[in-house]
């Protein structure tokens, strides 16, 4: 019995199988990762593992022995090389296996400067696995200069333990303002006075117009605005991108990330997809969400789907960042909103997005119980009133009572 392969052993690779095994699937199960570690948690890599406060050991979400009772036979450190839908098997290494039914749960991967303009020096660092933070964190000495790139979370968390552990932080954001695809100007404002207060020096509106090296290795920065850095190392925090290259090899069907139905089927017969990897239907357009929590709800879904549950899949999104003392807690999405109403008590602050009188996602700083009433009420489908929520006396928990 070929069993059910799956590739892509991060969270939502792990979650899969784990939940096949859950829901009462006895077959094989193979989980195979290009990475050598077991499957761990991505998120605390630029905050607390980056900072020093987590051990590795921390970020595995399950021990060794527990795959083991599973049955879940793990193939780590070995990529998959070829993928052939007709024949329903995977090259990995020198083996090849075959499967009944196979999950792509690959993923994504940093977006990298370009080598023309010295991408390709020593010392430029991506923050995406452990492997990037272990080459990265020696390079954590007080005193140290370091430029990052990319004005969004990753960017961000990553310059926040830099100036922390007392570097000389310099963070570059070519759009004009941080946070600009993801948050309101007002959550910006917030985040940018934390950083300037830490003494990190953000510069919007200005480009990287290339690295400047000796001997191969990064030494300084021309920037947009003719100016230049000297630096000791850099960090690309530029974005990231789906893993799609072994879905696109094999000819199935991708649209900013494998496309799947509402189950979570690929074009391919047989073939899933979940997390990050994968875009999905939804309000009449695709939306691919790069999270933890849809990389665990999705590939619950997918799993459930795979065994016959014939349930879709119906996201409610929300993230989180930590900076400082501060937390970022964000539930819903904000695409299209045209009004900002923030809500201000004591050191919380929260911002809530509205697309006329609907409402459609919270960013919640210091502020659980904001954050906690937002996404409760996304979850019901309830609105809120404006007012409401400008009002600092007002008592939000009401809101969610039947």
């Amino acid at each position: 019995m070929s069993g059910i392969v799956i590739v892509g052993a991060g969270q939502a690779g792990a979650t899969l199988a784990e939940t096949l095994r859950s829901k009462g699937f006895d077959g094989p199960v193979t989980l195979v990762g290009a990475e050598a570690d077991l499957p761990y948690e991505r998120p605390p890599l630029s905050k607390a593992y980056l900072l020093g406060d987590m051990a590795r050991e921390r970020l595995y979400l399950r021990p060794e022995a527990i795959y083991s009772e599973k049955d879940i036979v793990l193939k780590l450190g070995q990529p998959v090389s070829h993928l052939d839908t007709a024949a329903k098997t995977v090259k990995v290494g020198g083996e090849v296996l075959s499967y009944d039914q196979l999950a792509l749960t690959t993923g994504s991967v940093p977006n990298r400067l370009p080598a023309a303009i010295g991408g390709d020096l020593e010392h430029v660092f991506t923050v995406r696995s452990l492997a990037d933070i272990d080459r990265m964190r020696p390079f954590f000495a007080r005193n140290a200069r370091v430029l990052v790139v990319g004005g969004g979370y990753i960017g961000l968390e990553a310059a926040a333990v830099a100036a922390k552990l007392g570097l000389q932080v310099v963070l570059v954001e070519m759009a004009e303002r941080i946070l600009g695809r993801v948050a309101a100007p007002e959550t910006a404002d917030v985040i940018r006075a934390a950083h300037q207060a830490h003494g990190v020096d953000i510069r919007e509106g200005v480009g990287l117009e290339r690295l400047l090296g000796e001997d191969g290795v990064v030494t300084g920065a021309r920037l947009t605005d003719g100016s230049e850095l000297a630096v000791d190392f850099v960090i690309v925090g530029t974005g990231i991108r789906p893993d799609t290259r072994l879905a696109e090899e094999a000819g199935i069907g991708c649209d900013n990330g494998i496309a799947v139905d509402e189950m979570g089927r690929t074009s391919a017969s047989d073939v899933w997809a979940a997390g990050d990897c994968a875009s999905f239907p939804y309000k009449g357009g695709r939306l691919r969400l790069e999270s933890v929590q849809n990389a665990i709800d999705q590939a619950q879904a997918v799993a459930a789907n795979m065994l016959g549950a014939g349930v879709p899949y119906l996201p409610y999104p929300w993230f989180w960042s930590d900076q400082y003392d501060l937390k970022l807690q964000i539930a819903g999405l904000n695409t299209g909103y045209d009004r900002i109403v923030v809500r201000k008590t004591d050191d919380a602050v929260s911002h809530w997005y509205f697309r006329g009188d609907t409402f459609l996602a919270v960013d919640a700083v210091n502020a659980p119980r904001d954050y906690m009433v937002g996404k409760r009420l996304l979850e019901m489908g309830r609105s809120v009133a404006p007012e409401v929520v400008a009002d600092p006396d007002a008592n939000l928990k009401a809101l969610l009572k039947p």
